[in-house]
């Protein structure tokens, strides 16, 4: 089930599931090392699929100015299931439902352009290094 949450809305169980699973896919599965927990969970809107008590697909998104949503730390546990493009059509419709932003960005690993493309979104930007893999900025104008 798809759950969508502000931080206060958040039970204990899973602000600790959703933190393993982002250190599961970014800290062991594509070996980031960075400070996960950047006090922007606290503004931001939760994203989940719940299966078997455990997070299996998340992101989260936040305001960063005036008419413009960023979403991230999107994952999948689980790849290739179709979890993911289920995630983003369920994340998008919510953020639109709540926010009503003009933009909804974000920064793409390089190797996802297209899943995000499928969406609507626009790459925006150069290549960029972060966390040692190449991203670009994208943007759906809704």
């Amino acid at each position: 089930m798809f759950i969508a949450k502000t931080f206060d809305e958040l039970n204990t169980q899973e602000i600790y599931e959703i933190l393993k699973a982002r250190a599961a896919v970014f800290v062991v599965e594509q070996n980031i090392v960075y400070q996960d927990m950047d006090d922007k969970d606290y503004d931001s809107l939760h994203v989940f699929y719940m299966d078997g008590g455990m997070v299996t697909a998340y992101l989260r998104a936040f305001g960063t100015e005036p008419g413009v949503m960023r979403m991230g730390r999107v994952l999948t546990i689980e790849h290739g299931r179709g979890l993911g493009g289920k995630l983003l059509e369920y994340a998008l419709e919510e953020i639109k439902r709540r926010y009503s932003p003009e933009v909804i960005a974000i920064d793409s690993q390089c190797h996802a352009i297209g899943f995000y493309e499928r969406f609507g979104f626009r790459v925006c930007s150069d290549e960029f290094l972060e966390e040692g893999i190449m991203h670009v900025k994208m943007e759906l104008e809704v």
